[in-house]
């Protein structure tokens, strides 16, 4: 078993043997367990360990399981939490160069995802109506969805309406503190009984930041491992889950997995083509902001959705004749990049 969470260490005090403690009481106990941490990243990451044990040969059957407990201790101490996937020695001068101001940052990875934003809005046009238009289209999705978080549609306006929390993000189109774990069963091929229901691991790449950014950057970097990994490209991709803990990062990440040109993102997204009943939809699952960001699950997460599609059990959410799926998971932060990205494609064949 791979056992992956991020911040149980701060907001429980259970700091070590994670996993162990998730499973005692079960029919787990006694079997050989990894805990895993790596940011926003980490069950993606506990996909990438299973994966890498079995195509060892050491193990022919790997259970993930991600979990994050995040509420109980109150907005503050989840925030500072999370702050922690950053250099804590360097946060102040991080928040300093980010926003042009002294002190502790209120909610440090927004600053990032509005940093990140700023550029992608000089670069593109985009606008803070796009971004809600994101957080809308997600909403509707996950309001299709009976694991989400949030099961509400929201307006463009009622998004655009909700309190600021970084440059153009409202807290509507930010990631909430959430609880949740997800789980996925990983076997050897000559070990699959009934392969009807089986879907394939393509790819799993995973990638870390370089501080001081490198060319091209670490989503890119790891798509297009992925993409050479799985031997497949944008044009084969039926439905994709990307890491939205804010919304406008859902058009960037659709740039560079070359879903469209660089600056399109909006363009593409008010075509339709994202949208279930779309080309290619995106966060069919609600995404991180209307599913829920529990960190230590999330990357897993995505995965139980994309399993979930490939093998058209997703009901009034179902992408028809969904075949290959992707999904990116980050998170973290080295500066300007992230600390850890991981993108893995599935395919149901």
């Amino acid at each position: 078993m791979v056992h992956a969470n991020a911040v149980a260490g701060l907001l429980t005090g259970q700091e070590m043997t994670r996993g162990q403690v998730v499973t005692s009481g079960t029919g787990l106990v006694g079997t050989p367990l990894v805990n895993v941490e790596n940011a926003c990243a980490g069950s993606s990451t506990a996909v990438h360990v299973a994966l890498c044990a079995i195509r060892s040969g050491a193990y022919g059957t790997v259970l993930v399981v991600g979990t994050e407990k995040m509420s109980g201790k109150g907005t503050r101490a989840a925030l500072d939490a999370l702050t922690t996937a950053a250099d804590v020695d360097r946060i102040e001068e991080f928040h300093h160069e980010l926003t042009g101001r002294d002190g502790p940052a209120d909610s440090f990875f927004m600053e990032v995802y509005a940093r990140t934003c700023a550029d992608y809005t000089a670069r593109s046009g985009a606008t803070a109506a796009d971004f809600a238009e994101v957080a809308a289209k997600n909403s509707w999705h996950g309001a299709r969805n009976p694991r989400a978080q949030y099961r509400t549609a929201r307006s463009v306006d009622e998004i655009l309406a909700s309190r600021t929390v970084a440059g153009p993000l409202t807290m509507l189109m930010c990631s909430p503190i959430a609880d949740g774990a997800a789980a996925l069963v990983l076997r050897a091929t000559d070990l699959v009984a009934d392969r009807s229901a089986a879907v394939r691991v393509r790819a799993s790449a995973l990638r870390s930041g370089v501080p001081g950014g490198a060319e091209p950057g670490l989503e890119q970097r790891t798509i297009d491992a992925a993409y050479a990994e799985a031997a497949v490209g944008p044009d084969d991709l039926d439905v994709v889950e990307v890491h939205d803990a804010a919304s406008p990062n859902e058009l960037i990440v659709t740039e560079k997995l070359g879903l469209c040109p660089p600056g399109e993102g909006p363009k593409l997204l008010h075509s339709g083509a994202t949208r279930l009943g779309g080309r290619v939809p995106v966060n069919t699952s609600g995404g991180l902001v209307s599913r829920g960001h529990p960190v230590g699950a999330t990357g897993a997460a995505q995965l139980v959705e994309l399993v979930t599609q490939l093998r058209g059990r997703a009901a009034d959410r179902q992408v028809q004749g969904a075949r290959v799926g992707l999904a990116e998971n980050a998170g973290g932060y080295t500066h300007p990049e992230g600390a850890a990205c991981v993108v893995t494609i599935l395919s149901k064949d």
